[in-house]
This record gives C-alpha cells, sequence and structure tokens, in this order.
C-alpha cells in the first residue's frame, strides 16, 4: 500500500488537473471540443428540451451532491472504515473529478442569447473570467494546494510521516474573504460576453451549490475552531471583499481543512 498510495494519489491529481483545465475551455467555449455553448444542441436529437433541460440538472446535482457530502466529517468517518485514511481525499478528488467528467461528456447546450456584450465591456468580462480561475487556483496554494488534493496524504504515508492538523490562519485572499476559492468560480461562471441559456443555468446551479456548500463548510469549520471561526466571520466577508464589518485585532486565521 505504501508505494500503491502515492501512484494512486498521482493518477487522481492528474485527472483533477485535466479536468481543471477542461473546465476553464469549457465554462469558456475555448480549445475544448464540447462545451458549454457547443456541441449538440438541446432538442436537436429529438429529445425534448425539458429533458435536455432535467439532465442538465441532474448532471449538476450529482456534482454538488458528491462534492458536499463526502467532504463532511461524519462521511469520513463513515469512509474511512472502508478506504485507507492515507487515500481518502485522492478518493473524493478521483470522484469529483469523474463528476465533471459526466457533466462535460452529457451536458446539452442551450445556446439561445439571454445577453450579450460587446467591444470593452466584452474585454473586461474576459479579463475577470481568467482574474476567477487565477483566483480559485492561487488560493489553494495558499492553503496548501497538495494536501486539499491529497498527494501530501499518500506521499506521507511512503515516508511514514505524521501529518499535522488544521491551523488557524488567514494568508493573503482570505483576510479579504472567507472564501476566495469560491469568489473566483463565481466570477468565471458569471464573467461572459455572451450568456446563454445553457450558461445561465449552469451559472446559477453552481452559485446555489456554492452558497450551501460554504454553509455546510462553516458549520463544519466553527465545530474544529470555536470562537475564533466565529470571530473570524464576524470580521470577513464572505464573498465580497467589502470593508470590514467591525475592526479587531487579527488572529493568525484560518486554513480550511477543506474546500468544497
Amino acid at each position: 500500500m505504501r508505494v500503491l498510495a502515492p501512484l494512486y494519489g498521482l493518477l487522481a491529481y492528474a485527472l483533477f488537473f485535466v479536468t481543471f483545465l477542461y473546465a476553464i475551455g469549457f465554462a469558456n467555449n475555448v480549445v475544448v471540443p464540447k462545451s458549454m455553448d457547443v456541441g449538440v444542441p438541446a432538442g436537436a436529437t429529438g429529445e425534448s428540451v425539458a429533458v435536455s433541460l432535467l439532465i442538465n440538472v441532474v448532471l449538476l446535482g450529482i456534482f454538488a451532491i458528491q462534492h458536499s457530502v463526502m467532504a463532511r466529517p461524519g462521511f469520513k468517518r463513515w469512509w474511512t472504515q472502508f478506504v485507507p485514511k492515507s487515500i481518502e481525499r485522492s478518493t473524493y478528488v478521483l470522484l469529483a473529478s469523474l463528476a465533471l467528467v459526466l457533466l462535460f461528456a452529457q451536458w446539452r447546450p442551450m445556446p439561445a442569447a439571454v445577453w450579450e456584450v460587446t467591444g470593452a465591456g466584452a474585454i473586461v468580462l474576459q479579463l475577470i473570467y481568467w482574474s476567477g480561475w487565477l483566483l480559485v487556483l492561487s488560493s489553494t496554494f495558499l492553503i496548501d494546494h497538495f494536501e486539499l488534493f491529497g498527494l501530501k496524504q499518500v506521499f506521507a504515508k511512503l515516508t511514514g510521516r505524521e501529518i499535522a492538523g488544521p491551523v488557524f490562519r488567514t494568508p493573503l485572499f482570505y483576510r479579504h474573504v472567507r472564501h476566495p476559492i469560491y469568489l473566483g468560480f463565481v466570477l468565471a461562471f458569471w464573467a461572459t460576453p455572451r450568456m446563454t441559456v445553457g450558461h445561465l443555468l449552469f451559472a446559477v446551479g453552481t452559485t446555489g451549490y456554492i452558497l450551501i456548500g460554504i454553509w455546510l463548510e462553516e458549520r463544519d469549520l466553527v465545530a474544529l475552531f470555536g470562537d475564533r471561526y466565529r470571530e473570524y466571520r464576524q470580521r470577513v466577508r464572505m464573498l465580497v471583499p467589502l470593508p470590514r464589518a467591525t475592526r479587531g485585532s487579527s488572529p493568525k486565521g484560518t486554513r480550511l481543512p477543506d474546500a468544497d
């Protein structure tokens, strides 16, 4: 298992990285062969638009349920009775990536335009789009990218090292918003010059999931860090980096033990 665990972790990470890159092209309709608005449109093969809409909603639901349920402490305590703790996170990453692959493969484009922005406005939206993805990736490194995606755990198993528990700290972006990773996704999913019906469905569905995921995650963080996280939550906004609600001394902050 010591040798197999790192190989398994590397496989899961490689699949994550490929799906992450594909997601960038998928949401922006660039490079990838099948994307949000490129492919056989809803209803084109005899399948009703209502059925296509239902399929898209189910695909979003599969990802949301897997992503949230498997991140909960109670589920992990049950799950690690059957799966070694060293590969628990890698398994989570692998299944999340497979859920995304399913979504990419089965998504029904709904290309009717809801709004369209041209000229300087389109350039600004594209800049926001790419900034969102950059914020997502950079924020994962701020809280320990390789632990978040399971590599640290499997290589700790290989070397026989113990991984330290969660530490309360707020590096860089976390001083201004509690969930910069989620903020990056929201920016990336909404900042598009041409918002189609399918893209709007995707943006609304993922934003709704993000808000539910934040509620679940913060409940776990309060249970883990107690008053330190409650004080952090009072001072720092959830997603919008507005001025702090109250002034006071800044704690070291929080490293999210799991990102949904």
